[in-house]
């Protein structure tokens, strides 16, 4: 049987190391013994945006992007989606096994008793201006949750970790509907204990003057898959964030609020809303070969296509394709729906994005989707955010869990100037004559 271990012979001491291969990766820190003297720091590692760097371990998700695999705790997101609830899902990622059905009613109940924010909560929401965005008001309202709650400064507490769990995963569709509520001017819905997640959360949205909203189970139940669509996805920026603030033993909410922000921005959560941008500028089908042409040439971006990890279909695409059929059934069929499908139809044929593994991604069709709904594109991120805070939460309590993790500290390699003395204020700038030989 072969040795689990990499030879490596420094050029510069003609020094041989073995280094030993643990799950197919090295410790960084292993590398650090090959010197070339005893003033030499060691040799280190440069991964600009951590591109073939893992930063943990992790047990919660499991990604093949070749294969176009997504698993939650070893089970395929293809049944998850088709036979679970979202807090199933949600109670799934944070705990490990699927809930028996007592312990699924007492998790529900546990979230719904939750799902109320304080009143003073709700008058910080109202200082915020009338066309304040969405997204900056929900990671600053969870932010300001840590000053409700002062025991949440007590991370390795573990029933205090999980009362913080369940107010966070309670209170985010309630704060994510004020801050709609909020931009549109109209009075704030409270929670219905009475209704689902979802349909609460659509609930708290659109409810006018009628007694009790009743939500289309269609769009409840394809809202339901889209938020465990989005529950986790493995290391990215904004688990990353939430991972990073975390270590420093910052309470859930201001982790939580900063992974929100990492969120925020258009090359993470805003990607949906650019698809819809560029469905809109392409404007009919018939344009779809035009604008494919300037994206090959290098005009244009094609928004939707392509992820870091998925050199494959993303698996998440293919059931958002399908429940948007379901979804069109109920709202009618969109026009940028035909667009897309072409767009689609082109990026699959077509040796240039073939050749480039460019498949459409999660973003692609859940904007279409959202906009059928009802959704405004502003508030495409904070629906994200909803359900990605289970995924940020579960991947807090492993990270404080795991012995081998500290306080995150990346190194750098400096390329700055060497040393130099220091020159008064009168003399910076005035050029030095060169004494005459």
């Amino acid at each position: 049987m072969p040795k689990e271990a990499l030879s490596i012979l420094d050029e510069r001491t003609h020094a041989t190391y073995e280094i030993p291969i643990h799950n197919g990766a090295i410790r960084a820190m292993d590398l650090r013994q090959i010197k070339t003297g005893p003033d030499d720091f060691g040799l280190m590692t440069y991964d600009p945006a951590f591109m073939n760097t893992a930063s943990c371990r992790s047990a919660i998700t499991f990604i093949d992007g070749d294969k176009g695999i997504l698993r939650y705790r070893g089970y395929p997101i293809e049944q998850l989606a088709e036979r679970c609830t979202f807090l199933e899902v949600a109670y799934l990622i944070l705990f490990g096994d699927l809930p028996t059905a007592p312990q699924l009613k007492e998790w529900v109940g546990q979230i719904t008793h939750h799902t109320m924010i304080h009143e003073t909560t709700k008058k910080f929401l109202e200082g915020f201006r009338y066309d304040a965005h969405p997204m900056g008001m929900l990671a600053s309202t969870v932010a300001a949750l840590s000053t409700a709650y002062p025991e949440s400064r007590h991370v390795h507490d573990p029933e205090l970790r999980r009362l913080q769990i369940m107010r966070l995963i309670g209170k985010m569709p309630t704060i994510a509907a004020y801050t709609y509520r909020h931009s549109l001017g109209y009075p704030y819905v409270y929670p219905d204990n009475e209704l689902s997640y979802t349909e609460n959360f659509m609930s708290m949205l659109w409810k006018m003057a009628e007694p009790k909203y009743a939500a289309d189970p269609v769009l409840a139940r394809a809202l339901d898959i889209l938020f465990i669509l989005h529950a986790d996805h493995e290391q990215n920026c904004s688990t990353n964030v939430m991972r990073s603030v975390g270590s420093s033993h910052a309470d859930p909410y201001l982790a939580t609020a900063a992974a929100a922000a990492a969120l925020s921005g258009p090359l993470h959560g805003g990607a949906n809303e650019e698809v819809l941008r560029m469905l809109d500028e392409i404007g009919s089908k018939d344009k779809v070969p035009a604008y494919m042409e300037k994206v090959k040439s290098g005009q244009l971006k094609l928004m939707g296509f392509g992820h870091r990890v998925y050199k494959n279909y993303d698996p998440r695409a293919l059931i958002i394709k399908w429940a948007a059929d379901k979804v069109f059934e109920v709202t009618g069929r969109s026009a940028k729906l035909d667009i897309a499908l072409e767009l689609e139809r082109i990026a699959l044929e077509d040796d240039y994005f073939v050749k480039r593994k460019l498949y459409p991604n999660v973003d692609f069709y859940s904007g279409i989707i959202y906009q059928a709904m009802g959704f405004r594109p502003d508030i495409f991120t904070v629906l994200f955010a909803i359900p990605r805070t289970v995924g940020w939460l579960a991947q807090w309590e492993e990270m404080l869990g795991d012995s081998e993790q500290k306080i995150a500290r990346p190194r750098q390699v400096y390329t700055g100037q060497a040393v130099r003395d220091f020159m008064p204020l009168e003399k910076r700038g005035v050029e030095i004559a060169t004494p005459v030989v």
